[in-house]
């Protein structure tokens, strides 16, 4: 597959699921991932009718479709009923992917309080587990995102932003429903950098790789490719060598900024050696 076929669209929030189809197909976008929180695109908002409308509308178009579940719901709750609520919603998600046919559900590791580190990685990891467990059930494929620092001093700092947290979760789950997103402009923030990630962790388990530009060891931004310092056609150069041969999502800016840094992204891989056929 060409590499522009590779690099998929972050919908996020932007259309109704129903229009999404249509516009990746009218852009010759193959993959597409959606969050399913909001207005007509609530989770709970579809029927088997309309699910089993949009598999088929997304088959006949060929656009492949993910789900990307929100950060801000925090998967390392362990507070009663709060707690039940998180399983419900990842249920949720897990329950509809195989009924719209999405290929993918992306998921996170939850945040800590600083004071609450180690209570919070096992009640996420537990969880995990039972999500994992429902999705081998329904069919479905979770990808475990690695996320962004916050700052130093800041109370609340999001898990599996590091390699060695990361590594926590991954280590201790092996199933065929668990993978995993690299959001490779987390690990630009990082002091390991993309070259430390990858050269860490199992790229053979990395299903996604996810995109935006940023600055080196700065903090969480996603802008469009060359606001920032962010290398594409050396990361492109990085994974492909590697044997990476899932898809890319970009994530940010507007639909027709993510359209467009799809071309220019296939011209910085082509000038870095990268394959691109």
């Amino acid at each position: 597959m060409l590499l522009i076929d590779r690099i998929g669209v972050d919908i996020g929030r932007r259309l109704r699921l129903e229009d999404a189809i249509d516009w990746a197909a009218e852009n010759q976008v193959r993959y597409i991932d959606i969050q399913l929180d909001t207005g007509a695109n609530r989770v709970n908002e579809f029927d088997d009718a309309r699910a089993a409308a949009i598999r088929e509308q997304a088959a006949r178009r060929g656009v492949t479709l993910g789900l990307h579940t929100l950060s801000a719901v925090n998967v390392a709750e362990y507070s009663p009923f709060l707690s039940e609520a998180v399983d419900a919603y990842m249920r949720a998600y897990i329950d509809l992917a195989p009924k719209l046919g999405a290929e993918w559900i992306v998921v996170h590791a939850g945040y800590h309080f600083t004071a609450d580190v180690k209570p919070r990685m096992e009640a996420g990891l537990e969880r995990l587990k039972r999500m994992v467990g429902h999705a081998e059930e329904r069919g479905a494929l979770l990808l475990l995102e690695n996320l962004n620092k916050e700052p130093e001093d800041a109370e609340v700092h999001y898990l599996a932003h590091t390699i060695e947290e990361w590594r926590y979760y991954y280590d201790r789950i092996n199933s065929p429903a668990f993978a995993l997103s690299f959001t490779a402009n987390h690990a630009h923030l990082m002091p390991d950098g993309v070259e430390g990630f990858v050269d860490a962790i199992p790229l053979e388990r990395v299903a996604e790789v996810r995109l935006a530009d940023c600055f080196r060891n700065g903090h969480e931004q996603h802008l469009l490719p060359g606001q920032g310092d962010f290398d594409f056609g050396a990361m492109f150069a990085l994974l492909e060598r590697r044997g990476f041969k899932g898809h890319y999502m970009n994530a940010f800016g507007t639909l027709d900024d993510m359209q467009k840094a799809r071309h220019d992204m296939v011209a910085m891989a082509r000038e870095a050696g990268a394959p691109v056929t």
